[in-house]
């Protein structure tokens, strides 16, 4: 019946229809700008929480927590039919593979934005693709197609990525001011990291240690990365497995915040900015970006989404230099320039390199099919 009324209105006002289809074709487009909004919040409400004087480790506890909590539910009952068998072997493998690449990343982080910027942390995102195309030929498990344009794309996309990121920790320049703020006085000078302030931080030194900390969270994260292929293939139960590392991230950071920080007050929540940093990351971040994510790679692949990276960087800069007036320079700007112009040379080289496996795929059957029938006698 309702296929029925489906062909009627269809015919009946073409018009409408037509357009509640162009609408329906822009809703992974509309997915993926949501998502990158929620990364682009997540760099902006960590460094607000640990900035206000939340110890990160206990902000990563407190968000895989939550995330656990918020993802438990739905992979009980979406994933209780055919589940793959989970052994012990295999539990031990997700509990190391949590470790390096969430638990560690994370932490380092957090860690890492206390002494840097909103914005630098959604710059750095860019390498995460070069970073893993590095790590994936180091471990053999991408090639590089020398003698074909798409395989250069890809090295020139790597080495661009980096030194973006080099570029952009390392090379200020003189400021630039995307709002003009008119105030009287002096020029505003950065606060000192931990001070309370979400601006950045004054020593080059802290800078600098926040900058090699935060390229080593990247690094892991790129492992992770990686190592989801394989035990993937093992427990295909993604829900399931995505909650059983963030249980198994929680522990382990619940361990690690213990052991820094003894004093008990600092596990105490409000209801201020720390609590809503906190629910924040932990639920639409894990939760409802992960199912917006899945849901776009269905719809147009996974490289479709992740050419959406670069928006996150522009929104936190927006963001950042609107509301807590964090100053910008030329080097950064260049560094950013060259991190994005990396990741596009990444995915262009990917695009081609999987278009050129699939028509060959495609071309295999027909030549074994001319083969079989010049052979077969008349």
């Amino acid at each position: 019946m309702s296929l029925y009324l489906q062909s009627l209105h269809k015919h009946r006002y073409p018009l409408a229809f037509s357009e509640l289809k162009k609408m329906g074709s822009y809703k992974p487009y509309i997915a993926m700008v949501s998502v990158q909004c929620v990364y682009a919040g997540m760099a902006l409400f960590s460094k607000a929480a640990i900035a206000k004087g939340m110890n990160p480790f206990i902000f990563v506890v407190y968000r895989q927590a939550l995330a656990f909590l918020v993802l438990a539910p739905f992979a009980f009952f979406l994933e209780r039919k055919g589940s793959a068998t989970l052994t012990y072997g295999l539990l031990f493998k997700i509990f190391l593979i949590a470790f390096s690449g969430l638990t560690l990343s994370l932490n380092l982080y957090c860690v890492a934005i206390n002494y840097t910027s909103a914005t630098f942390a959604a710059a750095t995102t860019n390498t995460i693709p070069a970073i893993t195309f590095i790590m994936a030929v180091v471990l053999r498990m991408e090639g590089i197609s020398v003698g074909k344009w798409h395989g250069w794309a890809k090295v020139v996309g790597s080495v661009m990525g980096v030194s973006g990121a080099l570029v952009y920790a390392f090379v200020k320049g003189p400021p630039v001011n995307l709002i003009n703020w008119s105030s009287p006085g002096p020029a505003r000078q950065s606060p000192p990291s931990g001070s309370g302030s979400i601006g950045d931080p004054s020593s080059s030194g802290e800078w600098i240690k926040g900058s090699l900390i935060m390229f080593s969270a990247n690094a892991l994260w790129s492992l992770w990365l990686i190592l989801q292929r394989p035990i993937i293939k093992q427990y295909p139960a993604k829900l399931r497995l995505t909650t059983l590392q963030c249980f198994f991230s929680c522990i382990q950071s619940a361990f690690w915040a213990i052991a820094k920080e003894r004093d008990p007050v600092a596990w105490k929540l409000g209801w201020d900015m720390q609590l809503l940093s906190v629910v924040y990351c932990g639920v639409i971040v894990t939760a409802i970006s992960y199912w917006l994510q899945v849901w776009a790679i269905e719809k147009k692949g996974p490289v479709f989404t992740a050419m959406f990276t670069p928006v996150a960087l522009i929104i936190a800069a927006f963001f950042s230099a609107f509301l807590w007036k964090e100053t910008l320079f030329r080097g950064s700007l260049v560094g950013a320039m060259l991190m994005v112009g990396g990741l596009y040379f990444v995915l262009w080289g990917k695009i081609k390199e999987d278009g050129n496996k699939e028509v060959k795929d495609n071309r295999r059957p027909e030549i074994k099919e001319e083969v079989t029938s010049d052979c077969i006698p008349v």
